[in-house]
């Protein structure tokens, strides 16, 4: 049997900041099966990608999945040992909360229930992983960085592009065309009124949604009363709003506030995987009571959206791990500073164990 002494966290770390995944995931993906290995587990490999290993005890009892990611942003910047810091890509987002749930997982000798460690490939891109997941598990632990904190709750994302149409005309007579760039400056002034007509209202969790435009394009001739104009909006979602109640309720919206001469179309990005939906697990829940009595620190939203969204739909799912988001100084996860700090992976990979041992004991 393996204790978590057996496995030195930071170790593990550091070997895998050191194997690119921002292109590739198949280096970590081979040094994560070996590792398991090494402790006596075997892992499979699943058509999507995903690695999975499992345990289980002698008596029914919870099913408990530990999940994070492999795959990390461009570009691979190689570890860099600072005293108690580990810098480099991943060390934050999402190695380190790896390597505290392969702790959990390989120092776990369930009683009862059954535990899985389920990494996907693809979290940074579309998700292909996660989508493909069908575990039946009773509860998810997410490993991102949340500072060690519980995050039961978190913001979805949808982007679209919203299209005006018009008719191009002389710009020295511009009654003669429909300005496509004039209906966009309605569809524009309209987002700001969309939440007081249609949205979800304020989450207690998570506070109001928004909706932000991001990028924006028309016209083709500085002389010419534009035909087309079109710009992407940024949706940060809170339950219990879905993707497409969104996108219906963003048509109908802006078709009321555009003139009727103009043409609106709302087209959802295209994906092959669902949108990342809100979520909100009840504080009550015993995944989040069991690493709260675990060490673990205030319960709280996630900052960002995550796979998590996946999971949350078919049983309570919390986001927790080492490293931050973002520090005082800014942005740390997707940054060229990215870094964590060792002893709270080794906290994490303590709170993790206990969590877990309380589940399936």
């Amino acid at each position: 049997m393996s204790d978590v002494d057996s496995f030195d966290p930071v170790g593990f770390l550091e070997r895998a900041v050191g194997t690119p995944s921002h292109e590739d995931v198949a280096a970590m993906r081979e040094l994560l099966v070996d590792e398991l290995a090494t402790h006596g587990v075997e892992a499979t490999v699943d058509d999507a990608g995903n690695t999975l290993a499992s345990k289980a005890g002698a008596e029914s009892g919870p099913h408990v999945v530990l999940n994070t990611h492999v795959d990390t942003v461009v570009p691979h910047i190689p570890p860099k040992r600072d005293g108690d810091v580990l810098r480099g890509r991943g060390s934050c987002d999402a190695k380190g909360p790896l390597a505290v749930l392969l702790a959990a997982f390989l120092a776990t000798d369930p009683e009862r229930g059954r535990v899985t460690l389920a990494v996907t490939p693809d979290e940074e891109t579309a998700s292909t992983g996660a989508h493909h997941l069908d575990l039946d598990a009773d509860c998810y632990v997410v490993g991102e960085p949340t500072e060690l904190d519980v995050c039961t709750a978190a913001r979805g994302r949808f982007q679209g592009t919203v299209t005006l149409t018009g008719s191009a005309a002389h710009a020295a007579e511009p009654e003669s065309g429909v300005s496509a760039i004039q209906g966009a400056a309605a569809a524009l002034r309209a987002l700001d009124s969309f939440d007081e007509s249609r949205g979800p209202g304020v989450h207690d969790a998570l506070g109001a949604p928004t909706l932000t435009a991001t990028t924006i394009e028309g016209g083709e001739a500085t002389n010419q009363i534009p035909a087309e104009c079109s710009f992407v909006v940024d949706r940060r979602s809170v339950p219990p709003e879905t993707a497409d109640g969104f996108f219906d309720g963003l048509r109908a919206h802006l078709r009321a506030a555009v003139p009727d001469a103009v043409g609106v179309t709302v087209t959802p990005q295209e994906r092959t995987t669902p949108f990342l939906e809100a979520f909100a697990t009840p504080a009550d829940s015993d995944v989040v009571g069991a690493l709260a009595d675990a060490g673990a620190g205030d319960v709280r939203p996630f900052g960002a959206a995550t796979e998590a969204s996946y999971f949350a739909r078919e049983a309570p799912t919390v986001v927790f791990g080492p490293g931050a988001l973002a520090d005082e100084t800014g942005a740390v996860a997707h940054a060229e500073r990215e870094y964590v700090d060792l002893p709270e992976v080794e906290a994490g990979a303590e709170i993790a164990t206990a969590a877990l041992d309380a589940l399936l004991a």
